[in-house]
């Protein structure tokens, strides 16, 4: 038996909330919360024979295409969590992944996630067969038995009369080692559409995201936002996110979908 195939199909890895990632309350932003669950992704496919580096080597990559992430409580700074991540399934294209942020004995839950994933060739950006890497390697770790308890990533349904609420150009911040805008970046851009104001009254619950397209470094990005949904306890919006072409000023390119759920602090 293998190393790889020695390795529990859950991962499980301890982080601590440093104080820098945390927002005016001390609580941990939700991007570095979404970053804390991509981290455990990489680790776990790394460490079983699948992950990015190794998949590189033979013109292949990973590509997030939709994640979920629901909040019961933040972390705050200084607090040590556990982040445990598994795949749940696995077509052709397509796996999908799931995500507990716990305290350290796993007593507590913070949050979870859920995504969806695909295999792409990095020269013709085309979907790869995820089981021709390593004789279906994969497939020996999904885990069907284990329950994440929130509703899978949903399509994101727009509807129609959406305003432009702010244009922002892609910078070096934005721009990950894949050469293009990091899928957390694109978290924080439609988090900053509210005010601190909003956040002194107001917490994020879930937030569900779709990538359509890929953005990178001089785009300039368009935010269209809308509320679909408001209550005395919380509050939902949809925004859709555009990059302008820099060859048509007036034609723009759809690439990402998001929808946010509030509740009151």
């Amino acid at each position: 038996m293998t190393s790889e195939q020695a390795l529990p199909k859950v991962g499980s890895y301890e982080f601590l909330v440093e104080p820098f990632h945390c927002d005016f309350s001390s609580h941990l932003f939700p991007g570095h919360l979404g970053n804390g669950m991509l981290n455990a992704a990489d680790y776990h496919s790394r460490d079983r024979g699948y992950g990015v580096a190794e998949l590189n080597l033979i013109h292949r990559t990973w590509v997030l295409s939709r994640f979920a992430i629901e909040i019961l409580e933040s972390p705050k700074a200084y607090d040590d969590v556990l982040a445990e991540t598994w795949v749940e399934t696995a077509k052709k294209f397509f796996t999908s992944r799931n995500f507990a942020v716990l305290s350290p004995d796993g007593s507590k839950p913070y949050a979870y996630g859920r995504s969806i994933w695909a295999m792409i060739d990095t020269d013709t950006r085309q979907p790869a067969d995820i089981f021709s890497i390593k004789d279906g390697l994969l497939s020996k770790y999904i885990e069907t038995d284990k329950p994440c308890p929130i509703d899978p990533p949903s399509r994101v349904v727009l509807g129609h009369d959406l305003t432009l609420a702010r244009k922002v150009v892609a910078q070096y911040n934005d721009v990950d080692v894949n050469g293009h805008v990091n899928s957390v970046k694109y978290i924080d851009h439609v988090l900053d559409l509210f005010s601190l104001d909003y956040y002194k009254s107001h917490r994020l619950r879930r937030l569900d995201i779709a990538y359509v397209a890929e953005s990178h470094a001089g785009d300039t990005l368009c935010l269209y936002t809308k509320q679909t949904a408001k209550t005395e306890d919380e509050e939902e919006y949809v925004v859709r996110m555009t990059k302008e072409s820099r060859e048509e000023k007036d034609n723009e390119v759809e690439i990402v979908r998001c929808k946010v759920k509030f509740v009151k602090d």
